[in-house]
């Protein structure tokens, strides 16, 4: 838990409640302009009540949803009896700490008691869980409301979010344009702020690939410190759960509230609480920063490989260290995703059911079903193999440095083909710190001459999440990408 004295520093700083109020000073703004430490600020304040700050957030979704698309569903009634509730707790003195009063959205594969969650798929359209998912259940204690459940790809087996039972969710830098997946719809309401923050999930990509295509701040820490139960699996030994924000500083928020050791979670892992938004303040220069040349920063499209460049630059400039490093071979994923055919052969049993299933993801998963035994095993040793090799090579580093993806968002009207033939090219970059299981994190770099969002990938050694959030809150104090917002919204 939060001591009394490092909340008070986390969200009730005068520099955060002097930017706060500038902010809405401003012409044309609203309290959904507020990052969540500033919100959470002026919530503690007494300045702003969770009720305003959930209806503004009601009110812009009922703005811009149709033309995103980035909901499956809304829940305006949940949401606003709960910020009544933190509403009324404030004015009795109770405050729960930084997420109380915080509006957020959820990926539809975490599970919401008496709310379908349906992963994007129609079949599963009646599906309502009993119980939360422990990962919400902590954030909903914490303090956060529910604006509502978030669009997605099917099953999270694909990076384009074109592929859903609800239509494709719109990136908000460019309509016509994907907005990556498999949580699409979590980064673009981060994007287009119709929620103040968000939780996806990643299993190759899929939190990392949506924050770079939306121009957030995409997390995914070391595998297993978020319980995973109750969400829907692609590869319990890939998947992660993790929050979307506006800033590096949301994600420390939200993952100080999220990190928990679950005992009936077969992945979960046990660590010591960690005050993440503090690790922010932490000075970078000698930071030990390695570059993996290869294959990371091959094949970059121009504009990728130009902001990269610039990054580094900048980087250098702050820390004074950079050297060159190769990595160790993280392994095969593919007899990985054979986890998943567990979970849907209930479904895939009964070929009734098939139709629901998009014909691409239909065929993944049945092709995972026929893994034999000893290719899955064959997978998961060469898998702890490259977790403890990725171990030895931050002996002489501290941070890796790599762009997120290699190439820009395609047009949603193609996005059915690049899923097709593109996908692993899209994932090249992401997917090996799934299988290494090392904290992983997203962060606007700059933008295409088209105008679309670019994403540096930092990451660190399991359990190290102090150097990545460092680092990236350098890089973000030294840069504005991460505070400029789509046009026209």
């Amino acid at each position: 838990m939060y001591s009394r004295r490092s909340m008070l520093r986390l969200v009730a700083a005068s520099p955060l409640l002097w930017q706060a109020r500038r902010l809405l000073a401003q012409p044309g703004t609203d309290a959904t302009s507020l990052g969540l430490a500033q919100a959470s600020a002026l919530i503690r304040k007494g300045e702003l009540s969770p009720l305003e700050l959930t209806e503004a957030y009601l009110q812009r979704i009922g703005h811009y949803q149709d033309s995103i698309n980035a909901y499956i569903r809304v829940t305006p009634e949940v949401a606003l009896k709960q910020a009544r509730i933190l509403t009324d707790e404030l004015a009795r003195g109770k405050w729960r700490g930084p997420l109380h009063g915080i509006p957020l959205g959820l990926k539809d594969n975490i599970d919401t008691a008496g709310i379908p969650t349906t992963a994007a798929n129609a079949m599963l359209a009646q599906r309502v869980p009993l119980h939360d998912a422990p990962v919400w259940a902590r954030l909903a204690a914490s303090g956060a409301i529910l604006l509502g459940k978030l669009n997605m790809h099917e099953f999270a087996y694909g990076g384009t979010s074109s592929i859903s039972s609800a239509g494709p969710v719109h990136n908000p830098w460019n309509l016509a344009r994907i907005p990556g997946g498999s949580s699409g719809g979590s980064a673009a309401a981060v994007a287009a702020r119709l929620c103040c923050a968000a939780l996806g999930t990643d299993t190759l990509a899929s939190i990392r690939l949506p924050a770079a295509y939306c121009g957030v701040s995409g997390l995914k820490a070391t595998h297993g410190l978020c319980s995973i139960r109750g969400i829907i699996p692609v590869a319990e030994s890939l998947d992660h759960v993790g929050p979307l924000g506006r800033g590096i500083d949301d994600c420390a928020i939200l993952l100080r509230e999220m990190a928990a050791y679950d005992p009936l979670d077969p992945a979960s892992i046990e660590a010591p609480a960690v005050s993440y938004a503090e690790m922010l303040q932490r000075p970078v220069r000698g930071l030990r920063i390695g570059i993996p040349r290869t294959p990371y920063y091959q094949r970059l499209q121009p504009d990728i490989d130009h902001a990269m460049q610039e990054a580094l630059r900048v980087l250098q400039q702050l820390t004074g260290s950079m050297r060159d490093v190769e990595l160790p071979d993280p392994g095969n994923f593919v007899p990985l995703l054979a986890e998943s055919y567990a979970w849907h052969k209930p479904w895939l049993d009964d070929p009734a059911n098939h139709h629901f299933y998009h014909a691409s993801t239909l065929e993944r998963i049945l092709a995972a079903g026929k893994t034999p035994v000893e290719e899955y095993i064959r997978a998961r040793q060469a898998m702890q193999v490259g977790r403890n090799q990725i171990a030895a090579v931050f002996r002489d580093v501290d941070v890796l440095v790599t762009p997120t993806a290699p190439g820009l968002p395609e047009l949603i009207s193609g996005a059915q083909l690049a899923e097709a033939n593109t996908a692993e090219e899209s994932t090249r970059n992401t997917a090996p710190f799934n299988l290494y299981g090392i904290p992983t994190i997203s962060l606007p770099c700059g933008f295409s001459a088209s105008g679309l969002p670019i994403g540096l990938q930092l990451s660190s050694a399991r359990l190290d999440e102090a150097s990545m959030f460092a680092l990236g809150a350098a890089w973000q104090r030294a840069t504005d990408w991460h505070i400029r917002r789509p046009p026209n919204l």
